[in-house]
């Protein structure tokens, strides 16, 4: 019994990101998928590094070691990251996930890192055979939320994992391949938006680049928010499969040519058309180890090529996050304006606070402007990050309409409640006689009322009516 893949692969950007950061290759011995992140070009930069670090692991019988070889591949491609992050610490925080089988015969290593995942369809049962390294799956280990409060849980998109160039141990397992299994690797942009069940009911299309297709058109269907990149593989007892690499997504260069079989450099570096119709498998001659020397050399050599050009796209899009305002919640509540964008990657900030409510052009003593002290479009505003800013200036301005939203100073009792006579009270002492006639304010009635317009106006003001005053509304600074 002879087991070979027959397989497809397709990466789409989805229908709202500009550009595309996952990278995949798919070749006979060889699945792999890696979803960058870390900036408009940094997530580039990473998947792209992570898939030419396990590209050569498609050349060269695997033998027996499997986990040992994808480990090795998987670490140097993190390796390749820390390089790069070395030579500008600006890039500091850019990763990838990483999902990759490498196929020998009648078993398959498995290695995961990150929340891209990898599906089995065997005997009609599909499941998910990789373990989400994320904060929402951590919860769900723990009984703490259900798969579904998962789902729109604020932090579902938070690895605990990922190829960052900092130390990482990967998940890696074996399994045994049979005769009709399919698996499934995808980003989270499938996973993502679309359902389990959906999933489960598209991947029995039989055909492998049809299945492809359908499951980046579900993705695209269900709104597209992220990049999406899906291989379908068989695993089929044949004499022979396919044996042509598909490379795509950020490791792709856009062109429909394929690369010679025999280049790892050219498949980490070209998109291939559709899958080709299966042709005989030719059987390779014993290797040559000088030959596999120079053939980890070429893969070095595109791992430096990759750092060469990409790297100054990395810090361009350093120096653009760096050109981006918004109005945010500074220190204890206050009103701030921070250069960057809004969030953060893998628990760093993308921005900084470069002043409070108070500017260098505001009078001293300045009047500072807190959120609470906002009404509740104005909060809104501040804590969704919504309202940005091209330059320091514009910030500068928007924060000043922004205190058309600051709420009423809420009135003191004290000012409001004046004395007044109450029936059945003491009579006041007598004034000295001036030698004048007085007139007694009349009685019962009139004090009535004046005790009902002090009690009402000692009512406290309806919440989120009026402000309390802070120590600068009182004269205190």
């Amino acid at each position: 019994m002879t087991l070979v893949l027959r397989y497809a692969a397709r990466s789409d950007r989805g229908l709202v990101r500009s550009n595309n950061q996952d990278s995949v290759y798919a070749g006979p011995r060889l699945l792999s998928l890696a979803d960058g992140m870390g900036g408009h070009v940094a997530g580039e930069v990473a998947s792209k590094v992570v898939i030419a670090a396990l590209a050569p692991l498609d050349d060269d019988e695997p033998g027996d070691d499997l986990l040992g070889q994808l480990r090795e591949a998987t670490l140097a491609g993190n390796g390749a990251i820390a390089e790069l992050v070395a030579g500008d610490p600006d890039l500091d925080g850019m990763g990838t996930t990483l999902s990759a089988i490498l196929f020998a015969g009648n078993r398959l290593g498995l290695v995961h890192v990150g929340d891209s995942r990898v599906y089995l369809q065997r005997n009609g049962q599909f499941t998910q055979i990789t373990h989400d390294d994320t904060f929402v799956q951590s919860l769900i280990d723990e009984g703490r939320i259900t798969e579904d409060e998962a789902a729109v849980h604020p932090q579902r998109s938070l690895l605990l994992k990922a190829l960052t160039g900092h130390e990482v141990e990967p998940t890696l397992t074996v399994r045994e391949a049979r005769p009709g299994d399919r698996y499934l690797l995808c980003s989270d942009g499938l996973s993502g938006p679309v359902s389990h069940e959906t999933l489960s009911e598209a991947i029995q299309i039989p055909d492998p680049q049809e299945c492809a297709d359908r499951m980046i058109e579900l993705a695209l269907k269900s709104g597209g928010p992220d990049n999406v990149t899906v291989i379908i593989a068989d695993v089929v007892d044949i004499d022979y499969g396919d044996n042509n690499p598909i490379v795509g997504g950020a490791a792709g260069n856009g062109s429909d040519e394929r690369p010679p079989p025999d280049s790892p450099a050219s498949r980490a570096g070209a998109i291939t058309a559709p899958r080709p119709a299966p042709r005989p498998q030719v059987q390779p001659e014993p290797p040559d180890p000088k030959i596999k020397k120079r053939k980890r050399l070429r893969a070095l050599l595109v791992l430096l090529l990759v750092a060469l050009l990409l790297g100054a796209g990395a810090v361009g899009v350093r120096y653009w996050v760096n050109t981006q305002y918004f109005i945010g919640e500074g220190g204890a509540g206050e009103v701030a304006i921070f250069q960057g964008i809004q969030g953060s990657v893998l628990g760093l900030s993308l921005n900084s606070q470069v002043q409070g409510s108070c500017g260098p052009e505001d009078p001293v003593p300045c009047d500072r402007l807190y959120v609470d002290d906002l009404n509740s479009i104005g909060q809104d505003v501040v804590r969704s990050g919504r309202n940005t800013a091209d330059n320091l200036s514009d910030a500068r301005e928007k924060l000043s309409q922004l205190r058309t939203n600051r709420l009423p100073l809420c009135e003191d009792p004290a000012d409001q409640a004046t004395p007044t006579e109450t029936p059945g009270a003491p009579p006041a002492a007598p004034l000295p006689s001036t030698g004048v006639a007085t007139t007694t304010a009349v009685g019962p009635t009139t004090t009535t009322d004046s005790a009902t317009s002090t009690t009402d106006s000692t009512d406290p003001a309806p919440a989120g009516a009026c402000r309390q005053p802070r120590d600068e509304d009182k004269g205190g600074g």
